[in-house]
């Protein structure tokens, strides 16, 4: 056995996500944006995404902390675990419903649990990695046994369908066609129960120094909200670049921790970035043996949500001895993310 299957480790007893309303199909997305239906499928390749607020009024449906806190209660629910037994309680979001109070502390709110310790990480598609890459070093400590792990986000916040976008920058018209909104939950234990599967190893590493952000989520104050910056901007050409090569790199330096080979890997879960962009990556991975979990097309980018939603289609498929890789990475400031996991 390779040391990082000796050491203490976590396990994912149970899962559970939460998508708001009816899928947005891309005819009506279209129609709501003025936009050509064909260019939402070529250029995109994702089918439909969920949306927490209505397109045609703006009015909010579900706050993150709802969309958190029914994942969270799903995972619990699927776990049997008591939600009086949680130890600790980590969010990643990218988009919290306020910087004060920190979401998480809503969600733990709605839960009816209180005396936790809550954590809250803001960061983009690595966010639901680091928080796992907390929750398992915090159970591996052996002075926890078991935690909630979300990851969620509402992009929608940032999208305005009710403004004139005949003139609007590619770079702003994509985030219309690219992002939807979701939360998904993970319960890990110090011991194997429910699903019974190892979080075998965690990589979390920033990789971005010097190197300009690819994707920028403005923070409006009372100074400087009525400025014409976008809420919103995104380098895609950079992304669609980039991405795939640092998608490789986490790949093979996964395996390497894990003395691993890509032969062993029944499962890839590669980054969810479009329909279009997920299968240009899982076609630059090489790993045919392995079988494609990925959920982009239905669901829409909905960031930190996103690898609880492959885990689930995981979940559907796995069997004792197989094994899982999951890659991530963060355009915003370049970071490299992935965990793997092994069910007993």
């Amino acid at each position: 056995m390779t040391p990082q299957e000796t050491a203490p480790t976590a396990h994912l007893a149970a899962i559970g996500t939460a998508l708001p309303g009816d899928p947005v199909d891309n005819a009506t997305l279209a129609k709501v944006l003025g936009v050509n239906e064909e260019w939402i499928e070529v250029f995109i390749g994702t089918k439909t995404r969920h949306f927490a607020r209505d397109l045609a009024t703006g009015e909010v449906r579900w706050s993150l902390a709802d969309l958190c806190a029914s994942a969270a209660r799903k995972a619990l629910d699927a776990g049997a675990v008591d939600p009086a037994d949680i130890d600790f309680v980590v969010l990643g979001t990218a988009t919290p419903d306020t910087l004060m109070p920190a979401t998480v502390n809503n969600v733990v709110d709605q839960l009816g649990l209180d005396q936790v310790p809550t954590f809250q990480l803001q960061s983009g598609c690595a966010g639901a990695v680091q928080a796992l890459s907390v929750a398992q070093t915090m159970i591996a400590s052996g002075q926890y046994r078991k935690g909630l792990v979300i990851g969620g986000d509402v992009c929608s916040k940032h999208l305005d369908v009710q403004r004139d976008l005949s003139d609007a920058a590619p770079s702003d018209l994509v985030n219309f066609v690219l992002f939807g909104d979701g939360a998904g939950a993970a319960v890990l234990t110090d011991e194997p129960v429910g699903q019974r599967v190892a979080v075998r190893h965690v990589l979390n590493r920033f990789t971005g120094l010097g190197r300009k952000a690819g994707q920028v989520i403005e923070w409006f104050g009372l100074a400087d909200r009525y400025d014409d910056r976008q809420a919103l901007t995104e380098d895609y050409k950079a992304i669609e670049d980039g991405v795939p090569v640092m998608a490789v790199e986490i790949l093979w330096e996964l395996l390497g921790e894990l003395n691993w080979e890509a032969a062993d890997l029944d499962y890839l879960l590669p980054p969810q970035l479009s329909g279009r962009m997920t299968a240009k990556i899982t076609e630059e991975l090489g790993v045919p043996t392995a079988r494609e979990v990925s959920c982009v097309a239905d669901t829409g980018n909905n960031g930190n949500a996103l690898p609880f939603l492959q885990i689930a289609g995981l979940l559907d498929q796995m069997r004792v001895g197989e094994k899982a890789l999951a890659v991530a990475v963060e355009s915003s400031k370049w970071i490299k993310a992935g965990f793997a996991l092994e069910k007993i």
